[in-house]
This record gives structure tokens, sequence and C-alpha cells, in this order.
């Protein structure tokens, strides 16, 4: 549907359309505050942490990016982008399901790799849905409260452990066994991410083609080739702005990474003085991440109220790279500290930087992209993030010891510095279309 003939929705409606979101994120929550600890369970040496998270990007680059072109051209009786992230939501559930329970490193990984194969299948057709579904005055409400959603599941299966804590649940470990506290979190994960999909799925109807003969046609003549052929296409014609949003992405989404990897053992290490998984502390010390998590989606959360009013009030670039710079000094100040709270500060300020991370870029995009191809600048907006993420795991194995001195503090210093240089690139993206660019360098000159 032409996005002038889009009507208005209403609050609940962007709401049910958006709540299975948080299931997805609560899946990705569970690995980003737990895995890393799972793997040191294991047996994974710290340097080695790096190359082991290789799943995400990996799945990321080849999957979202084939699942927007293919879910653009596909019609079904229960919609465009539906069943792609209802197949994701069932397939990642048993992923989860059995994550904590096996007994090999190399199982760990192995149920990494499907669960993020399956949370990418569900990811990028609901960002695309967004998009399909919303008019240009309501798509920052849609991109703000799916920023909600990731902060609310991230959050949620972040304070799980703590939770199962409180609720008297044993964290009790040997160094190489995983604790309860981890297992129930992520038995309950598979509740939370089958129900909140299962809601969204119900609750939201999809505009159909317009012209459904031409619609199912045209999709006769193509083959998987074409998706291919789709998707070289859509690379040579990238709006010069989405170029720009690239060089962001490169820096920041290098540092991103290092986040998850290493501050739950930061917080070990420094607040609790707990480097090893048999160190007094370590179980405890790396539970707290999920509080230090919690303070940043928090913080994600309250900006997602306001954060469509600041790119109104002051534009997409300005805000991305305000809100980046705030982020870069976030990380760059848990230099200062070993108190617990004072970091917890630290995050709420990271958290003001994810929150420009996960909606500012959608929005330009939304904006900038042809009505046709949203899913496959959508795909190819996520697998952005996904190459310098490998880069980051094919690479920091090598000078984590030397460079970073073998400590995971200075890998969150790291970050932030790719944070601070992302604020001054965002400055750089023209958010206008590339006809109204032109026609605004072209009068300028």
């Amino acid at each position: 549907m032409k996005d002038s003939l889009k009507p208005n929705l209403s609050f609940w409606q962007i709401w049910n359309m958006c709540f299975g979101f948080f299931g997805i994120q609560y899946g990705f929550g569970l690995q980003q505050a737990n895995l890393s600890p799972i793997f040191r369970y294991h047996g994974a040496a710290e340097h080695e942490l790096p190359i082991l998270w290789l799943a995400g990007p990996v799945t990321g680059l080849l999957i979202q990016p084939l699942i927007g072109a293919i879910s653009d051209g596909t019609w079904t009786r229960f919609g465009r982008r539906k069943p792609f992230f209802m197949i994701g939501a069932l397939v990642g559930s048993i992923a989860v399901m059995f994550m904590p329970y096996v007994p090999e490193l190399w199982m760990v990984v192995g149920l990494f790799w499907i669960l993020d194969a399956a949370m990418n299948t569900a990811m990028e057709p609901y960002r695309a849905l967004v998009g399909d579904k919303l008019n240009h005055e309501q798509r920052p409400t849609g991109y703000a409260l799916q920023s909600f959603m990731i902060a609310a599941g991230q959050m949620l299966a972040g304070l799980m452990p703590l939770i199962m804590i409180s609720v008297g649940v044993s964290a009790e470990t040997d160094g190489k066994q995983i604790p309860e506290i981890v297992k129930y979190s992520f038995a309950i994960g598979v509740v939370v991410i089958l129900i909140s999909m299962a809601w969204s799925f119900v609750k939201t109807e999809e505009y159909p083609p317009e012209d459904m003969e031409a619609f199912h046609a045209k999709r006769e003549h193509k083959s998987i080739g074409h998706v291919f052929t789709e998707l070289w296409s859509a690379l040579v014609d990238m709006p010069k702005s989405l170029r720009a949003v690239w060089w962001v992405k490169l820096v920041t989404w290098f540092g991103l990474p290092m986040m998850w990897q290493y501050l739950a053992l930061s917080i070990a290490r420094h607040v609790y003085d707990a480097p090893n998984p048999d160190s007094p502390g370590f179980v405890e010390g790396t539970a707290q991440v999920g509080m230090a998590f919690t303070v940043m989606n928090v913080t994600t959360l309250i900006m997602a109220l306001v954060i469509a009013k600041v790119v109104t009030k002051i534009g997409d670039a300005k805000t991305y790279a305000l809100f980046l710079l705030i982020g870069g000094v976030g990380y760059l100040s848990m230099q200062l500290t070993t108190d617990l709270y004072t970091t917890f500060a630290c995050m709420a300020l990271v958290g003001i930087g994810w929150s420009a991370v996960i909606t500012v870029p959608f929005i330009i995009a939304a904006d900038v992209t042809p009505a046709a191809r949203v899913g496959v600048y959508m795909g190819l907006l996520n697998a952005m993030i996904c190459l310098p993420q490998i880069m980051e795991m094919l690479s920091v194995g090598y000078f984590y010891d030397s460079l970073l001195g073998g400590d995971p503090r200075n890998a969150l210093a790291l970050a932030g510095i790719l944070f601070v240089v992302g604020a001054g690139l965002a400055l750089r993206i023209n958010t206008k279309p590339d006809h109204l660019a032109n026609q605004e360098k072209q009068s300028c000159n």
C-alpha cells in the first residue's frame, strides 16, 4: 500500500504489532547476559570468547538480507512477514530450551548458531513490518516502540538470574557446572518467546499487495537466483544516506560485541575480585551483569519515549551523533571505578547510545528507501552490523592479551573510543532521499 494511503493506527495496534519483538529480544538478552559465563564454565579462555560469539553476525549476514528479499516477494494466507517471524520463534525456542543443559562446549556453540539463525529469521521481517504498516508520520513511533520492546525483553532476560536468586534458586557451581539460576532463566525464555510472538501473529493483519494478480505473476517468474540478483541491485542502488550510515555502523558495531563478551567478566574481576570461574564471587559478579544491562535498558526504555521528539527537533543525524557520544563517555568512564553502583551509572549513559543504535538507522532507512524494497534494505541494514562484528570476533583474540592487557575492562574502553568516532561520522549523514539531497546540493551550487 502506498505510504500516503496508510491509515494512522492506534497506540495499541502498534503495541500489538511490536509485542513479538519482546520475545525475540528476550532470546538475544539471554545470550548477551549469560553466554560468556557459560563458555567459561565449559573451559573457554577469555581470549577465545570473541571467536565463539561468531554465530550471531555470520547468521545475520547470511540470513537477514535473504529473508528480507524473499519476504518482499511473498504473500500467504497468513501475510507477508508473519510466517517468517513465527517460524524463527519456534526454532529459536527449541535452542533456548536445550542450551544450558548440553554437556560439551561444541554443543553449546552449535545451539548458539541455531538460536541466532532462528532469531535473525524472525527479526528482519519484524523490522520491515513497521515500514509496511505505518505511514511516514508514525514510523518514528513504531521503531521507538520496537526499541522499547528490545529494552524490556533484554532487561527481563538479564535480570532473571538475580530474580532466581531472590526466590531461592541455587547459584552454586564448582566452576564447571552451569548454575540452576541460569537453567531456569532459559526455561522461562521458551515461554516468553512463544507467547509474545503468537500474540503479534494473531493480533496483526498485514496489507496485501495492491494488485494481487500482478504480484503473483511477477513472483512466478522469480527463482532463488533472482533473490541474489535483487540483493546486488539493491546494493548498487543503495541511497547515499544509507552508505553514510554504514560507516557509523562499522565502528560502533565493532565495539558493541565487546560489551556482551566482556562486561560480565569485567564486573566479576574489578568489582568482586573474581577473575576466574572458580574464584569466590564469580557467579554473583557475573550475575550482576543482568542488573547492569537492566540499568542500560531502563535508560533505553526512557529514551524510547523521547527519541522521536528529539529526532523531530534536531534531526536524525544530530540525534545519532549526540547519543553515540554520550554512550562512548559511559564506556570510557568505567576505567575510573571499581564500584558496582558507579558502573551501573556508566551503563545508563551507554543506554542512551544504545537507544540511538537500535532506532535511528531504521527511521532513516524507512524514509529514504522505495516501498517495494523496504524488506531488502532492512535486511541489508541489519547485515551492516554483521561485518564489523565478524571483524571484531576474528581479530580481538589476537590483541586481547597484548594491546588490551588481558583485561576485559580495557575491551570496554576500546568500545567507548569507537562510539566517539561513530558520533563524528554520524554528522556526515544527509537523511533526505537522494533526489531531494541532489536538488539541495544543486541549489547550493
